[in-house]
């Protein structure tokens, strides 16, 4: 696989034109740019600026509007919900995390449902947004329908990731960023461009059995929930999903379940939709409202520092930290580069030509 790799700031220039190009407010624009990059810089290479030609086609089919008016359309003191107008998820979601975020510096907690929104990113953009102001923040939203709940051979729920972040004292924050699906879609994406087969238990063909072919969704196959099977698991990875998809698409507003709208805009719209978009659900919670933070902190630091030096099956690897991959990719990257794979550059490339705006 033939790897390029370019600078955080020439991403961030080329990825700011195309939004710009798009319509966006140059403040929507490099917010939406924020939330692409940190992605790459993060090693979460599927939602990155691999994302970006995704978007322009879902502008041109009129499916996202790059000028909304979000605004909240139900509240009480620590709740809200809110329209995001068909905008870019990238920016509807942080709109709905600040007022969270508000809410809790005034209550202790913030709670916001969101409908009417787009593919939002990765989800721990936004939960850490409140880990910021010492915060524990969650991110969740649900996603075109390419999963089969257990024993099913029906596409009904996305792959719904959900994110709960909290700050450390000394340590990088403890973020548990994943997908409810064995795998999220992009893995899939990221073996199709290398042609490479994928795991057992990720996919499932059109007749129900397992699969390794990176092509099984684009030949009417599906995702599985995570534990891929009942015997190990997939009822609770269904669980999960399912959770996600009530807080974040039942109690907006949003289209839930097999209405989700799909991100690939050569698939239309379920043509009797039962909510609005997508839903998203972003909380935050101060922790000085249950300890001091401090306290907090240095007691999460502890609960590191132990899980760090657990005795391992293999003594040549250690327990991970939830987040702490992606922190060490993220230092990474802002030193070394971002490498992306040689079809996504000329995705890139052939998008700036479409769009008449330098290459990468």
């Amino acid at each position: 696989m033939i790897f390029h790799t370019f600078t955080e700031t020439r991403l961030r220039n080329f990825t700011k034109s195309v939004f710009l190009k798009m319509g966006c407010s140059p403040s929507d624009a490099d917010l939406a740019t924020d939330v692409l990059i940190r992605s790459d810089l993060r090693g979460i290479d599927s939602h990155g600026v691999a994302r970006l030609s995704g978007y322009i086609r879902l502008w041109e089919k009129e499916r996202i509007n790059a000028t909304p008016n979000i605004r909240i359309v139900h509240e009480t003191p620590t709740t809200a919900t809110i329209d995001g107008d068909a905008g870019l998820g990238l920016v509807v979601a942080p709109f709905a995390m600040k007022i969270a975020i508000e809410k809790a510096e005034t209550y202790g907690s913030g709670w916001v449902a969101v409908k009417n929104s787009n593919h939002f990113g990765i989800a721990g953009y936004h939960a850490l947004m409140a880990v910021e102001k010492d915060m524990i923040g969650i991110s969740m939203t649900n996603a075109s329908p390419l999963v089969a709940p257990t024993y099913a051979n029906e596409r009904l729920l996305g792959t719904n990731p959900m994110c709960y972040a909290f700050p450390a004292g000394k340590y990088p924050p403890v973020v548990v960023d994943m997908a409810t699906a064995a795998a999220a879609n992009g893995k899939l994406e990221i073996a199709q461009r290398a042609n490479q087969p994928i795991p057992d238990g990720w996919a499932q063909d059109k007749d129900g059995n397992g699969t390794t072919d990176p092509n099984a969704l684009k030949n009417g196959g599906s995702l599985l929930p995570l534990g891929s099977d009942k015997d190990h698991g997939s009822h609770k990875g269904y669980g999960l999903s399912a959770t996600v998809d009530i807080l974040t698409a039942v109690l907006s507003g949003a289209n839930y379940g097999p209405w989700v709208p799909p991100f690939v805009a050569f698939l239309e719209p379920s043509a009797n939709p039962v909510g609005e978009g997508l839903g998203h659900f972003l909380g935050a919670m101060r922790i000085d409202g249950f300890r001091p933070a401090k306290d907090f902190k240095d007691h999460l630091d502890n609960w590191i520092e132990r899980f760090q030096s657990a005795k391992t099956v293999d003594p040549d690897k250690k327990v991970i930290i939830p987040g702490e991959p992606e922190y060490t990719f993220e230092q990474e990257r802002k030193v070394s580069g971002i490498p992306l794979v040689e079809p996504v550059v000329n995705d890139l490339n052939e998008l700036a030509d479409k769009l008449r705006i330098p290459r990468i």
